[in-house]
C-alpha cells in the first residue's frame, strides 16, 4: 500500500436550527426532534503519517485545549483503531477555531472529522451502520456530524432522516464568551417544568430563505429558556442579533450559548460581523453560509 500524504478535513460547526424536547428515557436521557444544518465555520484537522498517535493543536482556543487531559479527538482516534484492529499510528493537527462548551458541536465536529481522517489515513473500511455506532459513544452530535448533511435528528441523536433541500442562505454566529455544560441545561430546564414538545419536522423543499425563515419561526429550541437563566447574556446576543440590518432570524443553537442570525445576502451577514465585533469586542463573532452538505468541503 502506498504510504498516504498529510492531508486536511473541515469540521464545520453545527447548527440546530430548531430543537425539540419530545419526551425523556427512562435512563434520563431525552428524546429530541431537531433540524441540523453547519455553517461554514470550522475547526481544521491535518492527518499525517506516523508510527505513535498524538495531537497538537493550535488556533484562538486552544490553550482551553490543553486542560482538557484526554479530548475528544484522541477518544475518537483510539476508539476506532480498537474497533479496526490497527495499530493507531498518527499526528493530527488541530486548528480550534470554534469555542468549546458552545451549543455549535465543536468537539463533536472535530471527533467525526477524526474519524473520516483516520478511515481514509489507515486505508479501513469499517462498516457505515457500525462507525455511527462508534460515533454515538463518544457523543450524541458526533453521529450528525460524521454524517454531514442536513438532517431530523431524533432519538438522543442516533435516528438520521434526511431532511428536504434548504435553500441558501447567509448567518452569523455569536458566542458571548459563555461556557455552558449541556447536562447542567437539561437540569435547569427541568426545574421550570415545561411540557414537552411536538416533532416540527416538514417534508417540503423551502423555496427561499423567507420561507424557511417562515416554518422555523413556527419551532423553537427548547433548551434556550433554560440555558438563558444559566447565562442571561443570551438574551443580550439574541437582541443585538435581532437588531442587525437584514435579519431573518436570530435563535440559540444546542444548549447554547452560541446564537446564530440567518441572512438571505453575504454583504449583510458581514455587515453584521463587523457591526457586532466592533461593538462587542469582547464576544465571539463569525459570519459564514449555510451549509447542507459539508462532504463537499472535504
Amino acid at each position: 500500500m502506498t504510504t498516504p500524504h498529510a492531508f486536511s478535513i473541515a469540521a464545520p460547526a453545527k447548527i440546530n436550527l430548531y430543537l425539540h424536547v419530545t419526551g425523556r428515557r427512562d435512563d434520563g436521557f431525552h428524546h429530541l426532534d431537531s433540524l441540523v444544518a453547519f455553517a461554514g465555520i470550522q475547526d481544521t484537522l491535518k492527518f499525517t503519517p506516523a508510527d505513535d498517535l498524538s495531537l497538537d493543536a493550535e488556533g484562538p482556543f486552544a490553550p482551553e485545549l490543553a486542560v482538557v487531559p484526554d479530548n475528544l479527538v484522541l477518544q475518537a482516534a483510539r476508539a476506532l483503531a480498537k474497533m479496526a484492529g490497527v495499530a493507531g499510528g498518527a499526528h493530527i493537527g488541530l486548528t480550534k477555531r470554534l469555542p468549546l462548551a458552545s451549543g455549535i458541536g465543536g468537539g463533536s465536529a472535530d471527533a467525526a472529522a477524526t474519524l473520516k481522517g483516520l478511515v481514509r489515513l489507515w486505508d479501513i473500511k469499517p462498516e457505515p451502520q457500525d462507525l455511527q455506532k462508534l460515533a454515538l459513544t463518544l457523543g450524541a452530535d458526533v453521529p450528525v456530524c460524521l454524517n454531514g448533511r442536513a438532517v431530523f435528528m431524533a432519538g438522543i441523536g442516533e435516528e438520521l432522516t434526511p431532511a428536504p433541500t434548504l435553500p441558501a442562505a447567509s448567518l452569523v454566529l455569536v458566542n458571548p464568551g459563555v461556557a455552558l455544560s449541556t447536562p447542567a441545561v437539561f437540569k435547569e430546564r427541568a426545574k421550570m417544568e415545561v411540557q414537552d414538545s411536538a416533532p416540527g419536522r416538514f417534508d417540503y423543499s423551502p423555496k427561499d430563505s423567507a420561507e424557511l425563515v417562515a416554518i422555523l419561526k413556527t419551532r423553537r429550541n427548547d433548551l434556550a429558556p433554560a440555558a438563558t437563566r444559566m447565562a442571561p447574556v443570551i438574551a443580550q446576543v439574541l437582541a443585538e442579533l435581532e437588531g442587525c440590518s437584514g435579519a431573518l432570524l436570530a435563535r440559540m443553537s444546542g444548549s447554547g450559548a452560541t446564537c446564530f442570525c440567518l441572512f438571505e445576502y453575504p454583504g449583510e451577514a458581514a455587515a453584521a460581523t463587523l457591526k457586532l465585533s466592533s461593538e462587542r469586542p469582547d464576544w465571539w463573532v463569525r459570519a459564514g453560509s449555510l451549509e447542507a452538505d459539508i462532504n463537499r468541503l472535504n
